[in-house]
């Protein structure tokens, strides 16, 4: 932790004018105030709004004055207080969201016993979520590259906030079915708060620090299950809905405190409030800005989605969406199939009555055990995100993913043999591990290889694409399952051995990599 405070020395750029005679836009300023002072320094491109194309001399056709990108500052000032505050604040978006996707698999079982409602519906009620959250991520996504990360993050929160509370209140089914929906299409917003995150954070400890706020969703499951065992014996579903919402009513009760992304602002022209936030987080930290001139890069178009199939990242896009999507697929796969196979008799074919009560009516309200055994599954993620927490800035992204995935394959294959409960288990509880150890990790790898005018984009693609496999995986591993379990054992393992595979061909590994501001940039 003492690398990431430690300030770094920045090279600065040395910026001339290319075009003689041309006259700037720092008149007023002494050749002193231009070197000394934290100012703006224009790149424009093609591709970047014409009007921005200025030079930054004001009286010699030779003069030079120093330059920093964002990158720079956020170099020299380190990851100190500001970081750890912002941390929190964001974690707990991650709070709330793991506890809504957690609410699931204890709210089904509860209403079926309630409302007397048969199989379908209980688990439409999941459905409904995932479809709201795979439709609003694309939305998101674009309106945090186009109008700030701060303001999609803090809408869709807010929006997630209100429906969650008025789901507690939901008089009949198709009440409740339609606010949950509302409820999933407010925190597909919540991977915006990653693309947020990391655009504060220095190169050294980006990587760490994203798949630290890992801890957050782990921390938000093991809360769901332990406000499950204390609320629903004595006061029922309703109450834990309604509670299940403080952590995200928390994060909107903070989010004035943050700031919008200074590399959002840069890339939009706002250059006194690029400053501003830069110098606030380093007045924070107790460091100083590097002197000189802060490149802008000013662009109108952002968030198109013709440029996540440009040249350049076109593989990357169709790579990562594939990795998503199997990463949610696998991920709640073995979540579900956790509790299918402990029901699981003969090895070839499992046995329907076994797994579906004979009446789709019949009903059996959770007990403290099977809460403490969901407490168990839930903690077994923590040995695998320690693990991936060091092999990902060690061994760098695309090895760690690709690991996780090669691991998780690996350890389904026992489960085609007949092993005792012990075993299975072990086998299970490693497998979902490694696959959610590896879910951080492409959390920490999308925002840093897409540049920041199509970050937040690439990040909500990749998140809808992710609820599509979250949304097929039931009918595998519930359905297809009855079928024959060896089919959906190989269907699990493929899937994961082509992602690991995916993960190896991904063209750029982004260890130690600066974030792009711009499609435009060279690789630094």
């Amino acid at each position: 932790m003492e690398n990431w405070t430690r300030s770094a020395k920045v090279t600065y750029k040395r910026w001339s004018n290319p075009e003689p005679g041309d006259e700037g836009d720092f008149v007023g300023h002494t050749d002193e105030d231009q070197a000394t002072d934290n100012e703006i320094c224009t790149i424009a491109s093609a591709k970047v709004d014409s009007g921005s194309r200025e030079s930054a001399s004001s009286s010699g056709n030779n003069k030079t004055a120093e330059t920093f990108s964002v990158d720079d500052a956020l170099e020299v000032i380190g990851f100190g207080v500001f970081q750890w505050k912002i941390s929190f604040v964001t974690g707990f978006a991650w709070v709330g969201d793991s506890m809504e996707m957690m609410i699931l698999s204890i709210l089904g079982p509860e209403l079926h016993c309630d409302w007397s409602l048969p199989s379908y519906q209980v688990a439409l009620i999941t459905s409904v979520v995932f479809i709201g959250m795979g439709f609003s991520s694309l939305l998101w996504g674009n309106v945090a590259d186009k109008y700030g990360r701060k303001v999609g993050l803090v809408i869709s929160m807010c929006w997630a906030l209100y429906f969650g509370l008025l789901s507690a209140f939901s008089p009949v089914y198709s009440w409740l079915l339609a606010l949950r929906g509302f409820v999933g299409f407010g925190i597909g917003g919540t991977p915006q708060s990653v693309t947020l995150y990391s655009e504060f954070l220095p190169v050294r400890a980006r990587g760490m620090s994203i798949m630290l706020m890992a801890v957050f969703w782990v921390l938000g499951t093991v809360s769901e299950v332990l406000l499950a065992l204390w609320v629903m014996p004595t006061l029922g579903w309703r109450w834990l809905l309604g509670l299940s919402a403080i952590p995200m009513g928390i994060f909107v009760s903070f989010c004035f405190w943050l700031p919008e992304s200074p590399r959002f602002d840069a890339l939009s022209g706002r250059r006194e409030k690029a400053i501003a936030t830069l110098t606030r987080i380093a007045r924070e930290n107790g460091k100083e800005l590097p002197r000189g001139k802060l490149i802008e890069y000013k662009q109108n178009e952002r968030g198109q989605y013709k440029d996540l199939f440009s040249q350049q990242y076109w593989k990357i896009t169709l790579l990562l969406w594939f990795i998503w999507f199997s990463f949610a697929f696998s991920y709640f796969g073995i979540v579900l199939l956790t509790t299918e196979l402990f029901q699981t008799e003969s090895c070839g074919k499992t046995q329907g009555s076994s797994i579906e009560p004979r009446c789709s009516l019949e009903c059996k309200y959770l007990t403290s055990a099977d809460y403490k055994d969901l407490l168990w599954t839930t903690l077994a993620e923590f040995p695998g995100l320690l693990i991936i927490l060091f092999a990902v800035d060690y061994l760098g992204r695309k090895k760690s993913m690709a690991i996780c995935f090669f691991m998780f394959s690996l350890c389904i294959l026992p489960l085609y043999a007949c092993i005792g409960r012990v075993a299975l288990t072990i086998f299970i509880f490693i497998a979902r591990a490694f696959i959610s150890g590896g879910y951080q990790v492409v959390f920490v790898y999308t925002p840093e290889v897409f540049p920041t005018e199509i970050r937040a984009l690439g990040m909500g693609t990749c998140s809808s694409i992710a609820r599509i496999g979250a949304l097929i995986t039931p009918f595998v591993a519930q359905v297809l399952l009855r079928t024959s379990m060896y089919l959906t054992l190989s269907v699990y393992c493929g899937c994961s051995l082509l992602a690991a595979l995916a993960s190896i061909f991904l063209p750029i590994e982004t260890r130690g990599r600066s974030l792009q501001e711009s499609s435009l940039d060279s690789d630094r």
